[in-house]
């Protein structure tokens, strides 16, 4: 049944930061509830089916209360969107809650995903986030791990990542550990850099920051430590293994990877998803699933990674049905021999 329902408006700068430059934040919101927005003097009218009004009714409630804390655009209307689909009433708290890194930089989730990451990685000790290229998985992770060290939760941040390239074999690379290593850790010190200023030159001098390539931390036990381990859709289940029982006391770990990017072998299992399948119940890790609409890279990015996720379920389709085809056609030259032998 179609309504209409009429609401004041109390904070016009409030409302102005919701509904955006030339209202095209409007249309985002009419799209995604089927409804429209009509301004009368002080009054905003919405229209629509009853179910829409009144979610259309809490997203402007939510998007004038978090415009008060950050910028709202379209990745924080789509967001809001979100969480409301999914019944979440804390949408608020959740996308405005923020990880204060160095410098006094401020860094807030940006999607519905994001929150629910930043949300397991403040709950739980382990936290898996899985999810395609430009989701932000290993920038909040890095920013989390400077805010636990700025207010001395933790006493150093350890990076890791697998060289699968150099088969974890470094010792043919010209220069020392850190420099055999480094293009393999550049994400992280981009992301570090960003976060920490040059601070974290002077950082990893002091050991406050250290690089750990995954080959050389077995045997070790990580205590008062926040460890990143990237990339990980490239670790076998051995290695997944080792990683997580280095866990010492008061550490805390974030094991992020894109399982549609995996450069093993085709016989080798992939240690994040076997560790996805086997520790998904276990209590105080948590396993977060990011997706194309988690993107904040380019727009185009989010686009791209939708056209793959297409072609990957429309070529895992026709292998079905060429498969069925197969048995359909087994079954049948079974039958016609069967009956060529009844004749014989």
């Amino acid at each position: 049944m179609k309504v209409t329902k009429e609401f004041t408006i109390d904070d016009y700068d409030a409302f102005r930061a919701v509904f955006g430059g030339l209202d095209g934040n409007v249309r985002l919101l009419e799209e995604a509830f089927g409804v429209s927005f009509r301004v009368n003097a002080d009054c905003l009218k919405i229209s629509g089916e009853e179910e829409g009004v009144e979610k259309a009714q809490a997203a402007v409630a939510a998007l004038a209360e978090l415009s008060e804390k950050c910028t709202v655009g379209e990745k924080q209307i789509k967001a809001v969107v979100d969480m409301l689909e999914k019944g979440r009433e804390d949408i608020v708290e959740s996308l405005s809650a923020s990880v204060v890194g160095g410098r006094g930089k401020s860094v807030r989730p940006r999607s519905a995903g994001q929150a629910d990451y930043c949300d397991a990685i403040r709950r739980n000790t382990i936290v898996f986030g899985i999810g395609p290229a430009g989701t932000g998985k290993t920038y909040l992770a890095v920013a989390f791990a400077v805010e636990a060290l700025r207010k001395r939760e933790v006493e150093r941040i350890i990076l890791t990542r697998p060289a699968v390239e150099a088969g974890e074999k470094l010792g043919f690379l010209p220069g020392d550990l850190t420099e055999k290593v480094d293009p393999y850790l550049r994400p992280l010190y981009d992301a570090l850099q960003d976060l920490m200023g040059e601070g974290y030159q002077r950082a990893m001098e002091r050991g406050t920051v250290e690089i750990a390539p995954l080959a050389y931390m077995r045997g070790r036990t990580l205590n008062k430590s926040f460890i990143i381990l990237d990339e990980a859709q490239n670790t076998t289940c051995e290695q997944m293994k080792m990683f997580l029982t280095r866990l010492g006391e008061g550490s805390r770990m974030v094991i992020t990877g894109d399982d549609t990017q995996i450069d093993l072998p085709r016989n080798v299992t992939s240690g994040l998803k076997d560790a996805e399948r086997v520790l998904r119940e276990v209590k105080d890790i948590a396993v977060v699933r990011l997706g194309c609409g988690d993107v904040v890279r380019h727009g185009l990015v989010s686009r791209i990674v939708q056209a793959y996720e297409k072609a990957d379920e429309e070529a895992a389709r026709s292998a079905r049905t060429t498969d069925l085809r197969k048995e359909e056609n087994g079954v049948a030259d079974d039958t016609a021999t069967a009956s060529e032998a009844e004749k014989c």
